[in-house]
């Protein structure tokens, strides 16, 4: 019997009123923001809408709960961003989209820094008490919105990157999963050599959680032969984007097979139109009929980060993943 678990791929909007006092209380802080730089003020803002989305989070009914990832003004380049070897440089369009982020040059060994992740999923962890969720970029995705200026060759600075993470990793309080995020797979897939080594890398990072691990891709499909090298790391589950290209994702795992878990991007998080819990479950349902798989868990998700959302619409597609997990559990 297919259990289906509710949950999100992070990375949520900010509240207009968190929004308008962030920006505030950083106009007038002279000091990067980098870690452990931030003022009291700037903490205790952040520890404010942290509980406010847990909480939400929780009384959606979500069967795992993620920090929210609201520091991450730089997106998924947040944990290179805020890294004593790296200088953020110029604005740089954050994939195919009107999303920007600073782009993070590395210029000295990516030495394991304090867990700046891991401090954040601390503080979320003293407000969950089962289901916590942690959210990382893949290393893969990491190394590709980067530049390197110390490593100067390709493998040595993925290799870098993953051992960067890894450090994070273990760097965790106790989680139930770990999402990590891997859209660059699909917009701008590896090439031949490159993918495996991406798989190797991802499989680095997954084998140094105490954690079911997830590694969720978007923005469409797995060129085949990367996924078919991504079948070789020990992850407990892929994430497939069934919003922007169902039919390809269907065919990789048709093709190649899958794991046990599959992580299903079911929501549009780039769409204020709300999907129904109804529509959801079918979404889900043809996905098993297509693959002629039942699987064990299913991760209900939403395809993308969520931050482009407004935050009520972003709210509504909590409530949404929620109730359809809801229906699955009272059909079964």
């Amino acid at each position: 019997m297919t259990q289906v678990v509710a949950t999100t791929p992070g990375l949520f909007p900010l509240p207009d009123w968190a929004k308008d006092e962030l920006s505030d209380l950083k106009g007038h802080q002279k000091t990067d923001l980098v870690s452990g730089d931030e003022s009291g003020a700037i903490v205790e803002a952040y520890d404010e809408v942290r509980a406010e989305v847990v909480a939400r989070q929780q009384n959606a009914g979500l069967d795992r709960i993620v920090e929210g990832q609201l520091r991450w003004d730089d997106m998924l380049a947040h944990p290179l961003a805020v890294h004593d070897s790296v200088e953020t440089k110029g604005i740089v369009r954050y994939y195919d989209n009107n999303n920007f982020y600073r782009e993070p040059v590395v210029q000295d060994d990516l030495s394991a820094d304090g867990g700046d992740v891991a401090a954040d999923l601390g503080a979320a962890a003293d407000l969950v008490d089962e289901g916590l969720q942690a959210v990382l970029p893949g290393p893969y995705s990491l190394a590709d919105l980067a530049t390197d200026e110390h490593y100067g060759d390709e493998a040595a600075f993925l290799d870098a990157v993953a051992d960067f993470l890894v450090e994070e990793v273990k760097s965790f309080p106790d989680v139930e999963t770990l999402f990590l995020l891997e859209p660059s797979l699909v917009e701008n897939a590896p090439a031949d050599g490159e993918d495996e080594r991406a798989a190797e890398a991802i499989d680095a990072v997954a084998s140094a959680a105490d954690a079911e691990v997830v590694a969720h891709t978007y923005w469409g499909a797995i060129e085949e032969k990367a996924y078919a090298h991504l079948m070789d790391a020990d992850v407990d589950a892929i994430g497939f984007d069934l919003v922007a290209n169902h039919d390809q994702n269907v065919y990789n795992v048709q093709e190649y097979g899958t794991k046990d878990d599959v992580a299903l991007g079911v929501v549009d998080g780039q769409n204020t139109l709300v999907e129904s819990p109804e529509t959801i479950r079918d979404r889900i349902d043809w996905f098993e009929q297509q693959t002629n798989n039942a699987y064990d868990t299913v991760y209900a998700t939403a395809n993308t980060e969520l931050f482009y959302l407004p935050v009520n619409k972003f709210e509504d597609k909590l409530d949404a993943l929620a109730n359809a997990a809801d229906l699955e559990a009272a059909e079964a």
